[in-house]
């Protein structure tokens, strides 16, 4: 098996933070899912619409 440089990573831009994140192999299945870079964005951006 060959790997691929980090650069040719898919990537996406996080809903809460707006910093680009790239594809990890543990998201391999819902990519199409993800929408932010990592816990701690997710617990955020819950507590910003909640708090409306």
């Amino acid at each position: 098996m060959r790997k691929h440089p980090k650069s040719e990573l898919p990537t996406k831009i996080c809903a809460c933070c707006g910093r680009p994140f790239t594809w990890r192999k543990k998201w391999e299945k819902v990519w199409l899912e993800v929408k932010y870079c990592s816990d701690r964005c997710r617990a955020l951006k819950r507590n910003k619409i909640s708090s409306i």
